[in-house]
């Protein structure tokens, strides 16, 4: 599959796949469908594409008009592909890629604030609920009126038990489920 920025500055310009097969790229349907859905609120946002992968989400929103995006890996071939990436569109400067644990990340105390989160990790291991879990406890990354989105299989899906977030919209696009969230 071809990666590449579908809309805004960067429009058409070509993404590094990760080596492998270790991350799952979003498909052009899925990132327009979502893109569509925020619309104009992108604009000078800010991201944190929690299991950047390719980058190509976070790089999606830049080029649309987000002020910032932080991506975060473990792995070290999906950090070099997000650098690459972030070259190749000129969004570096925009950009902070942090390496580690993405547990242990949002565990820790927030060092700012973001209107979107965007969780999308490998799939079938229950990290997304982890992860919104995590968020849910500590939701001073959370700006007022935040979103969080989760990208899973719709075989995924099951409810949360949450306190600081809430569920409030989803959408199905062949085998990839968007479930929204927002701070309450």
């Amino acid at each position: 599959m071809s990666l590449r920025v579908i809309s805004g500055k960067a429009k058409g310009r070509k993404l590094k796949d990760v080596p492998g097969d270790t991350t799952r790229p979003v498909t052009d349907m899925v990132k327009q469908a979502l893109f569509n859905i925020l619309g104009g609120d992108v604009l000078d946002s800010a991201w944190w594409d929690l299991f950047g992968g390719t980058g190509a989400i976070g790089i999606e929103a830049l080029s649309r008009g987000a002020a910032f995006v932080r991506f975060s890996e473990l792995n070290r071939l999906p950090i070099e592909t997000i650098k690459s990436n972030l070259q190749t569109t000129g969004f570096s400067a925009q950009a902070e890629i942090r390496r580690g644990d993405a547990f242990a990340m949002l565990a820790a105390a927030p060092d700012r604030q973001f209107d979107y989160v965007y969780i999308a990790p490998p799939q079938y291991q229950e990290m997304w609920s982890k992860a919104l879990l995590t968020l849910d406890a500590n939701p001073g990354w959370l700006s007022e009126g935040a979103w969080v989105i989760v990208q899973i299989h719709p075989r995924e899906d099951h409810e949360v038990e949450l306190a600081n977030l809430e569920r409030f919209d989803e959408r199905k696009y062949g085998s990839t489920r968007l479930i929204f969230y927002e701070k309450r």
